[in-house]
């Protein structure tokens, strides 16, 4: 897979929400960009807002980091979810996981209902 089949780009960082863009095709070589723009420990960050409308492959690793962020932060999955992607949340239990919005802007205010847990 070469780099430009995947990107990830960080919108903005605003009121402790970071909105972060996935788009293309995601696997252990090209996990780099995702982990850093998901990381669990970064400072000011209470919610990560993830547009994943145009994910077209995601992996294990994929989901791995996707959960790693949730262990210290609210996740919520924004967009409309590919096929795959829906159908690796549900087949992993991952789907109960993460909080959905049908938009960023929605995923920016919604109120996320705690996990237990947390």
């Amino acid at each position: 897979m070469t780099a430009d089949r995947c990107r990830v780009e960080v919108l903005d960082q605003r009121d402790g929400v970071r909105v972060v863009v996935m788009a293309g095709e995601f696997d252990l070589d090209h996990a780099g960009p995702l982990r850093i723009a998901l990381d669990p420990a970064a400072e000011g960050v209470r919610r990560y807002v993830v547009d994943v409308s145009e994910v077209s492959f995601a992996d294990s690793i994929t989901l791995t980091i996707l959960l790693q962020a949730t262990l210290a932060r609210e996740v919520v999955l924004a967009g409309t979810q590919p096929p795959h992607l829906e159908q690796l949340l549900r087949l992993t239990g991952a789907d109960r996981v993460f909080a959905a919005a049908p938009s960023v802007a929605e995923g920016r205010v919604m109120t996320v209902p705690p996990r237990s847990g947390r």
